[in-house]
């Protein structure tokens, strides 16, 4: 039985009934007065000062402890490492009322993924990096990260790591190799299809079959792409929607296809080595979970020095033969190679530089752009 991974343990689309709620109270006003997310950092100098005992809040899963007591050794201090990250919106309806008072949320690291990255970005949520303190940081990160469009020069995010969206099948049913999203929507695998729910993943997915590049799609763009799905769904193409729930069907055979988790393939082949997937000829989307230092964050330099530790490359490759995703770090994968090489040239864990460049990051949406698409995909699924 493979192991228990991060992205099966967890969905990551948010809820759809908070994030309506939220808009409710007033958030959606205040992100809107405030949705200017690329304005230039201030430059700062933090001083270096005894590490302490500080917090790292996290997703589940999603590092091999034996980091955190390594760096606890080299640096002293103690890092309280806490996996309260389950869902976007939850996390952040935990914490909004004292961002928004401006006050402390008691945590110097918190990783999140790039949609909501933005909208903290979007209200000055976070503290810029003191580059002098972070140069592994801005030396070792993989080319095709080093901008993004809520933060340009990556002066207040640093990814954590990424992970891709594509096509999750079994040639013995499909009778063919799948090279494209279109094949999502191909006759022939009729109700043989899952679609995934969320659809930062799945519309904008779609998107790239209409010619338009999601990162920078508008919301007239996302919501024809989810029209698609639509008139496909009712001709019966899908299955259903899924989160990561698809992986038991596909596995057994139930469904021959499925929009997929790059992540989660990675486990799914040694459960069925006929599976397959593939990053789609026209190009996937790519999700990023990204450290942020919080406003008024306590322990700011013991946060930075932990971003440049797990920016050594050594360090980086200790985290991606625990988690199996992409790693941000330069010169992982020939160090992965030594111990694990069967790993290190696995392409849903480590792809081409011809294959990242066809990676696309998240739109960085209003709020109420993006309620409007999730509302229309909510209608599409039924939820």
């Amino acid at each position: 039985m493979a192991r228990q991974t991060r992205r099966r343990f967890l969905g990551r689309a948010g809820s759809l009934a908070l994030a309506s709620s939220l808009a409710g109270c007033g958030i959606e006003g205040t992100l809107e007065a405030a949705k200017n997310a690329a304005t230039p950092a201030p430059t700062v100098r933090h001083p270096k000062v005894p590490i302490g005992n500080w917090t790292f809040s996290n997703w589940p899963l999603y590092i091999d402890k034996k980091v955190l007591k390594s760096f606890d050794k080299e640096f002293g201090g103690h890092v309280k490492y806490v996996e309260d990250i389950n869902d976007n919106d939850e996390f952040y309806g935990k914490v909004r009322q004292q961002l928004q008072a401006g006050r402390s949320i008691g945590r110097d690291i918190v990783t999140l993924t790039d949609y909501m990255v933005a909208k903290w970005v979007r209200n000055r949520y976070v503290q810029p990096f003191d580059k002098n303190n972070v140069p592994n940081f801005y030396n070792n990160l993989v080319d095709n990260l080093k901008g993004i469009p809520y933060d340009p020069k990556r002066e207040l995010t640093a990814p954590w790591q990424s992970g891709a969206t594509g096509i999750g099948y079994n040639p013995k049913n499909t009778g063919r190799e799948l090279k494209s999203i279109d094949d999502l929507f191909d006759p022939a695998f009729k109700g043989r299809v899952t679609m995934l729910s969320e659809p930062y993943d799945s519309a904008c997915s779609v998107c790239l079959t209409m010619g338009v590049d999601p990162t920078h799609a508008t919301i007239d763009q996302i919501l024809a792409a989810i029209e698609k799905i639509s008139k496909a769904n009712d001709a019966g193409q899908f299955r259903r929607f899924t989160g990561n729930d698809y992986a038991t069907d596909l596995t057994k055979g139930n469904v021959w296809v499925a929009l997929a988790y790059s992540g989660d393939l990675v486990q799914l082949q040694s459960d069925n080595p006929d599976l397959r997937f593939v990053y789609p000829e026209e190009g996937a989307m790519t999700f990023t979970d990204n450290m942020m230092i919080p406003q008024k964050a306590e322990h700011v330099y013991a946060a930075e020095t932990m971003i440049n530790y797990v920016y050594e490359p050594e360090v980086a490759a200790k985290i991606a033969l625990y988690v199996n995703y992409l790693s941000p770090v330069k010169g992982v994968k020939e160090i992965v190679e030594k111990t694990d090489p069967d790993l290190a040239n696995n392409p849903l864990v480590f792809p081409s530089d011809e294959i990242r460049a066809k990676l696309h990051a998240y739109p960085a949406l209003s709020d109420n752009d993006e309620r409007r698409m999730k509302e229309a995909m909510a209608q599409v699924t039924g939820a």
